[in-house]
C-alpha cells in the first residue's frame, strides 16, 4: 500500500527537506584532501540535532553511520571511517537520512574532491542529469516504471549502466516505503503516480555493466570492476500543481519543468 500525504503532512516533509538540503550543503562545502569520512558523519550529526532532528539510517535501518560515505568505487553504504581520508581526484558520495516531526527526509549527492579527472566529471554530470530526467516524469497519471525508464535510458544512452540491486523508494513516516522504484526497466508499468505520493527518486550510476559486490563488513556496496559509481537522490512530493523537490532549495516547480 502506498500512504498518500496529507497538506498539513507535505507541510512537515517540505520543512525537514529544506533542512536537510542546507545541512548537506554544509557537508560538500567542508569537502577538501585529507578530511576523513567520519569528520562528514560527526558534523552530520551535530548539524541534523541542533535543527530538532534524528539521524535515520542508524536509528531505522540499523547502518553503522548517521550517513552513508561512499568513495569512488564505492556505490553505496560505505561506513564512516577516521581511517579513510578524502584524496585529491576522489569522488565522494554523501547519502544523508533525517527523522523529524515524525517524517522523514532523504537525499544524497556525489562531489569531487579537489580536481578530478575528466571522465569523473563526465559520470558526475550524467548521473545527477539522470536523476532529473527521472523527476520530470514524477506527474499524475504516470506510473512508477515511467520515472524508472527514463532514468535508465538516459544512463544507456550516455553510455552508462544503472545499478540493478538498489532502488529509490517510497518514503514518509518511514525511511522505506511502498513502491520500490527501480531505475531502469520498459515505460507503462506498476502503480499510477497521485497526489500526496512522496518518492525518494535515487540514481546510481555506474561505469561497468556488471553486477554489483558487496565487501566483507556486509554494508559497502561496490562495483564489480572496480571502476567509479555516483549516486544522486532527492525527496519529491508530488501535488495537484505538479512535482515539488522537497530537498532542494529555491522554486522547486522552476526547476523540475526546465
Amino acid at each position: 500500500m502506498i500512504p498518500l500525504k496529507s497538506a498539513a503532512e507535505l507541510e512537515v516533509m517540505q520543512e525537514n527537506g529544506a533542512l536537510l538540503a542546507g545541512i548537506l550543503k554544509r557537508l560538500c562545502d567542508d569537502v577538501r584532501p585529507g578530511r576523513t569520512t567520519a569528520h562528514f558523519d560527526r558534523l552530520a550529526r551535530q548539524l541534523i540535532a541542533e535543527c530538532g532532528g534524528e539521524t535515520a539510517f542508524d536509528r531505522l535501518a540499523g547502518f553503522p553511520g548517521a550517513i552513508n560515505a561512499s568513495l569512488n568505487e564505492e556505490i553505496v553504504h560505505g561506513i564512516p571511517s577516521d581511517d579513510r581520508a578524502l584524496a585529491e581526484g576522489d569522488l565522494f558520495s554523501i547519502d544523508i537520512g533525517m527523522v523529524r516531526g515524525g517524517f522523514c527526509a532523504d537525499m544524497a549527492t556525489t562531489v569531487g574532491v579537489g580536481r578530478i579527472s575528466a571522465e569523473a566529471r563526465r559520470l558526475l554530470e550524467v548521473g545527477e542529469k539522470s536523476l532529473w530526467e527521472g523527476i520530470r516524469n514524477v506527474r499524475i497519471g504516470n506510473r512508477v516504471s515511467d520515472v524508472s525508464h527514463a532514468i535508465g535510458s538516459f544512463v544507456e544512452r550516455s553510455g552508462y549502466h544503472v545499478v540493478r540491486e538498489y532502488v529509490g523508494h517510497g518514503i514518509g513516516r518511514e525511511l522505506h516505503e511502498d513502491p520500490q522504484i527501480p531505475n531502469y526497466g520498459p515505460p507503462g508499468r506498476g502503480p499510477r503516480l497521485r497526489a500526496g505520493m512522496t518518492l525518494a527518486i535515487e540514481p546510481m550510476v555506474k561505469t561497468d555493466p556488471l553486477p554489483t559486490e558487496v565487501r566483507d563488513d556486509r554494508w559497502t556496496v561496490v562495483t564489480a570492476s572496480g571502476g567509479l559509481s555516483v549516486h544522486f537522490e532527492h525527496t519529491v512530493a508530488l501535488t495537484e500543481q505538479g512535482a515539488a523537490v522537497l530537498t532542494q532549495g529555491g522554486d522547486a516547480r522552476r526547476s523540475v519543468d526546465e
